[in-house]
């Protein structure tokens, strides 16, 4: 088909599944795509980080990205957006540019942080290791499996208000100093009072900091652009046990703040601006619909909006008409210890191909691999909505290794322990643990198709599969309801990691419905 025109001026690039959709991939496509129909050599203007943190991971054109937004690896996008949803901390603003730029990307002059973005420091990171440390050991829970970012914490400074914002960084630095002292203090005493941290345990927190950053920043270390000693949070310990060094903490966040002034500025009139110029920003999300700390039920929630709506108030700016692409891979994956009601058996021959590929982007944990729920991202589009689709790793299910022939499942509804179907995610994750999927089968395919660039081309089976994810989808989606006039389509299909492996000639949703 003809790729179908975008509704509005705000594309927002969101994951319909729990993450790790290959969202990131997404944003050179849209950008390629409006370059060729508006013959506008740059008619996106905005590429904008709207909710969450550093704990985000993005992979795109090589780079795996943590708080940059994705668009950094399309040079011709003038302004790479912070909005004020945001939680980040200046010191990684440094290094992850220092790491993009050594790969070649202009990306410190593009770069416009919005002035009431919440600032997280070193307490927040804290915090997040003390309070996983207060669940296992204290409550005896499960761990969440945290990226130790300190995400969630620099959030709930925000519901107590008493976060820092950037704008705060333009100020005086004794006032910044008086700020950033209470909220050490705070975060210590929480940490030792309430979170029953004992002090070899407060200590053990810097070292797992350093080892965590050490890691993450290798290369920038190994090609002298930084010393070790920049990683090294145990300059932050405090003399007393404790305590933090608060001069230590004030002087890396002040000079890290003052390296960005230039960058730090009023995010509304630039979004408002580019709209009135008929120019186009792309919303680039971090997690996904399950994630959201409000649509989302399960144990290992984020802490900030992960649906589309969330643009306009990261962004501060009206509603007004926005485009939502709904990601998903060709199966499923999940990290953390929430239900996974369509999670493969570990001995099953794909799960052993499939788990060599997945891997999270800002923790390197392995992920669970399970089969497409048609379940899950029928709920994303009935509750949360979305008007294209975009479906990953199609590729990856080809037949390869041990995984030599056999069945693909796709989960259409749940059984519950009285027999009875149960067609919608229950928002109770204690219920859904009790849950076990109903599947339908799909024949495979044993065609390399990570050089297929037409959906023609693909093999007959291939094609059947993704008319089943669609249709299924759909189902869940308007079960009970009538099917609306205008249904989502799907955009893009990926079959390779690389940005020429798109296939973007898919037929129409109903022309889909009757391959399926």
């Amino acid at each position: 088909m003809a790729l179908t025109p975008f509704n509005g001026r705000i594309i927002a690039d969101c994951g319909i599944s729990f993450g790790d959709e290959g969202k990131g991939r997404l944003i050179p496509e849209i950008i390629a795509e409006l370059k060729e129909c508006t013959g506008v050599g740059c008619p996106v203007e905005m590429v904008l980080k709207v909710n969450g943190g550093a704990n985000s991971g993005h992979t795109c054109g090589g780079l795996k990205l943590n708080l940059f937004p994705a668009g950094v690896v399309s040079e011709e996008v003038p302004c790479l957006g912070i909005g004020a949803g945001v939680v980040a901390d200046p010191r990684k603003f440094i290094w992850e540019a220092a790491y993009i730029e050594a790969n070649g990307f202009s990306v410190m002059p593009r770069l416009l942080i919005d002035e009431k973005t919440m600032l997280s420091d070193v307490s927040h990171r804290m915090l997040d290791l003390a309070w996983e440390h207060y669940r296992v050991n204290v409550m005896g829970e499960v761990s969440r499996g945290s990226t130790g970012r300190g995400i969630s914490p620099a959030y709930c400074d925000e519901t107590a208000h008493l976060q820092i914002f950037y704008y705060e960084l333009l100020g005086e630095r004794a006032v910044f100093a008086r700020r950033m002292k209470s909220r050490l203090e705070r975060a210590a005493a929480t940490i030792r009072c309430v979170c029953e941290v004992d002090e070899e345990k407060w200590n053990s927190f810097f070292d797992v900091l350093t080892a965590a950053e050490l890691r993450a920043n290798a290369g920038l270390v190994e090609s002298g652009r930084f010393p070790r000693e920049e990683f090294d949070f145990g300059r932050f310990r405090g003399a007393e046990p404790f305590s933090f060094d608060v001069e230590a903490v004030v002087e890396a966040y002040w000079s890290a703040g003052q390296q960005l002034r230039a960058n730090i500025g009023d995010l509304r009139e630039r979004v408002l601006s580019v709209l009135d110029r008929g120019r186009f920003i792309v919303a680039e999300f971090g997690q996904s619909f399950w994630l959201d700390k409000r649509f989302g039920f399960t144990r290992s929630l984020t802490a900030s909006h992960t649906c589309a709506q969330e643009f306009f108030n990261s962004a501060c700016v009206p509603l007004c008409p926005l485009h939502v692409v709904g990601v998903a891979k060709a199966y499923d994956t999940k990290v953390g210890n929430h239900a996974f009601i369509t999670q493969m058996a570990d001995e099953h021959p794909l799960t052993r191909k499939l788990k060599e590929l997945e891997y999270g982007t800002s923790t390197g944990r392995q992920r669970m691999v399970g089969w497409y729920d048609a379940v899950e991202k029928g709920d994303a589009l009935r509750y949360a909505g979305y008007d294209d689709m975009m479906i990953n790793k199609l590729d990856a299910l080809s037949y390869s290794g041990d995984w030599n022939g056999g069945e693909l499942l796709i989960c259409t509804h749940y059984i519950d322990t009285d027999g009875k179907p149960v067609y919608h995610v229950p928002r109770n994750g204690a219920v859904q643990e009790r849950l076990r999927p109903s599947y339908i089968q799909l024949p495979g395919w044993s065609e390399d198709i990570s050089g297929v660039r037409s959906f023609a081309e693909l093999p007959a089976n291939a094609r059947r599969y993704i008319a089943a994810m669609v249709k299924t989808t759909l189902e869940a989606a308007y079960r009970g309801r009538q099917l609306p006039g205008c249904l989502p389509n799907l955009r893009y299909v990926g079959v390779g990691p690389l940005p020429s492996q798109i296939i973007r000639d898919i037929p129409e949703t109903p022309e889909l419905l009757k391959l399926a």
